[in-house]
């Protein structure tokens, strides 16, 4: 089952995607795509629901973050081998942790703003867990029982703010449109295997990554299990999982965004973003 926000800035509805790719209202069965909603009895209640019989929403429209009100985004670094060795690091013991702030989130497909004084934005395409119910010291055998779904993620990041100077992973990490997510939210039980997908990205229509889940240093099991030994994770929280191989800090020369870029990137079956940079304004 996917489900999506669509709908202007602010303003947008929950829907349900039907297999032909046809947005479906769910005004009046859910409040949002959020929060309570995300548990395993509301999810198990909408896939009851006879779709044919939800309004159709009328393309264009626009898809807004595919989860709202997300208290937290966790990060993971450095989760890909490939990745960790092009950043020059050890692959680390232990998931290494970090946030983004949630205010950095917007919809797939919205414009990436690059910051008041930044030289240095990176694209990170990652898979992200959406959590659908209250998780705190969970075994891994049971984390996926807490997981409402799986969505597209470009964690987008400025290097500067990021290492240089004090440095501070949150700092390059959660800028205004720094977190597109969606279009659409997969609910867990639909991919057969989220450790066999593929993940890629482009810019300006050149391949940067491809990458695959196989390659993940930590699970998605084993990454909730992690952070929920930490930290209680509560419904509409997102796990960014991290990035492979191919980041613009990686490359020799190094390469970074600048004004008019654009960025498509996919994760097989959670669906296709494209995003382009604009300038910062006052």
């Amino acid at each position: 089952m996917k489900l999506a926000r669509v709908g202007e800035v602010g303003k947008e509805i929950p829907v349900l995607i039907d297999k032909d790719n046809i947005a479906r209202s769910l005004v009046g069965l859910i409040n949002d795509v959020a929060g309570s909603y995300l548990s395993p009895k509301s999810l198990d209640r909408l896939r009851g629901i006879d779709i044919a019989t939800l309004p159709v929403v009328k393309p264009p429209y626009r898809f807004g973050p595919c989860v709202a009100g997300s208290s937290q985004v966790i990060c993971v670094g450095l989760n890909y081998a490939h990745h960790a060795k092009e950043a020059k690091m050890e692959i680390p013991s232990e998931p290494i942790l970090f946030m983004k702030s949630p205010s950095s989130l917007c919809g797939a497909n919205d414009d990436v703003i690059l910051p008041r004084n930044s030289t240095k934005v990176d694209w990170e395409v990652e898979l992200g867990v959406v959590i659908g119910s209250r998780c705190s010291y969970v075994e891994e055998k049971d984390a996926r029982a807490h997981v409402a779904g799986f969505c597209l993620a470009n964690d987008i990041s400025e290097r500067a703010f990021q290492l240089e100077g004090t440095g501070q992973w949150v700092k390059g990490k959660s800028a205004d449109t720094f977190g597109p997510i969606g279009p659409w939210m997969v609910t867990s039980d639909e991919p057969e295997n989220i450790q066999d997908v593929d993940l890629w990205l482009k810019v300006n229509g050149e391949y940067m990554q491809a990458g695959h889940t196989s390659d993940m240093i930590f699970t998605v099991d084993f990454i909730v299990s992690y952070i929920s030994q930490y930290m209680t994770l509560q419904p509409g929280d997102i796990i960014l999982t991290g990035t492979p191989f191919g980041v613009g800090l990686g490359l020799d020369p190094p390469r970074y965004l600048t004004e008019g870029d654009t960025m498509e990137l996919g994760i097989e079956g959670l669906g296709v973003q494209v995003q382009t940079t604009v300038a910062w304004k006052e």
